[in-house]
């Protein structure tokens, strides 16, 4: 499983990064949840809140937003968009 993150201001990229997690012995669920920390990591933000709008795109679309409403720091995009590749 592979998760891509970009990040975003005024609709134009600032960085991208992606994280990959191939260990099969581990869940969906847990497995979302560490490539997600990993990927803040990689790109050196706080991790974000997590809501059921997020939840809900990921599951359709393998999408997803964040936007910095979501974030408890002050960050310096307006948007954290979030891409898994099963």
């Amino acid at each position: 499983m592979k998760l891509y993150g970009r990040l975003v201001k005024n609709n134009m990229p600032l960085n991208d990064k992606s994280v990959v997690n191939k260990d099969e012995t581990i869940g969906f669920h847990d497995k979302m949840e560490q490539l997600f920390v990993d990927l803040c990591k990689e790109l050196e933000i706080p991790v974000p809140i997590w809501l059921k709008k997020n939840t809900r795109e990921i599951a359709q679309y393998r999408k997803t937003y964040f936007s910095n409403d979501q974030f408890l720091e002050k960050v310096y995009f307006d948007k954290f968009v979030l891409e898994l590749e099963v």
